[in-house]
């Protein structure tokens, strides 16, 4: 028996036989639960010789007739579908950098039936020292990754996959101990750089791949595959 098999048998045991007459002729989620495994095929990016990272967030879109029967369940459905696509990712070698989450959303201009699936592959991030809101809101500039806002202030910061980083990045492309953001002076005069600290997979600053660059408002940093961005603290990036 197929992994994929394994899901749909689970699924019958896991919902009640309501749930699978609500489903009757629509979107079915043993049909997701397979489109899930083609993304992980599709969207696999090869780390090392038995490695592949592989998406770990999904938006699912769906009719609004297949939303409105479909999400009363979706807790249901994501904790059976997301032990399986773990199992799945582990026999075939593929690495998720982050925990995996699977959201269903409205796409009015989709048949019934019918539904796609957008994914990304994003990291878990992790500062050693949490800063508070008043002391994002101080700083001149901030470092945001995955939704995380970290300010920069004198001396700067570590960045890498290890305990040792100030700021711990969930991405096997990342080093243990990747990077440097220098941070020296306040307001308008202050000087920011990164440093690549002798990474495997380097630091790309806008583009260019470099060694040492400095940084301004608006600066784009890609390690691993993450990317990090320079802005305000009261930016929406």
């Amino acid at each position: 028996m197929g992994v994929f098999d394994r899901v749909e048998k689970k699924l019958e045991n896991a919902v009640s036989g309501a749930f699978a007459r609500a489903f009757k002729g629509d979107v079915q989620p043993v049909e997701i639960t397979a489109r899930l495994q083609r993304e992980l095929d599709s969207e696999a990016k090869l780390l090392d010789r038995d490695r592949k990272l592989v998406p770990n967030e999904f938006r699912i879109a769906l009719s609004q007739h297949d939303y409105d029967r479909l999400t009363p369940y979706s807790k249901t459905l994501n904790a059976e579908i997301a032990p399986q696509l773990r199992e799945y990712a582990s026999d075939s070698g593929y690495i998720f950098n982050g925990p995996v989450t699977i959201d269903y959303v409205l796409d009015a201009s989709l048949p019934v039936g019918r539904f796609t699936i957008t994914s990304a592959a994003v990291a878990g991030v992790d500062a050693a020292e949490e800063a508070s809101p008043s002391e994002i809101r101080a700083a001149n500039l901030v470092v945001e990754v995955n939704g995380v806002r970290h300010p920069l202030t004198p001396p700067g910061i570590t960045i890498g996959r290890g305990t040792d980083a100030d700021l711990r990045i969930n991405d096997p492309g990342i080093s243990r101990l990747h990077a440097r953001i220098g941070v020296v002076g306040t307001g308008a005069a202050q000087q920011i750089t990164i440093e690549d600290l002798g990474s495997t997979n380097g630091v790309t600053v806008d583009g260019q791949r470099t060694r040492h660059a400095t940084l301004t408002l608006g600066s784009r940093i890609e390690i691993g595959s993450t990317r990090l961005a320079i802005t305000s603290p009261v930016s929406d990036v």
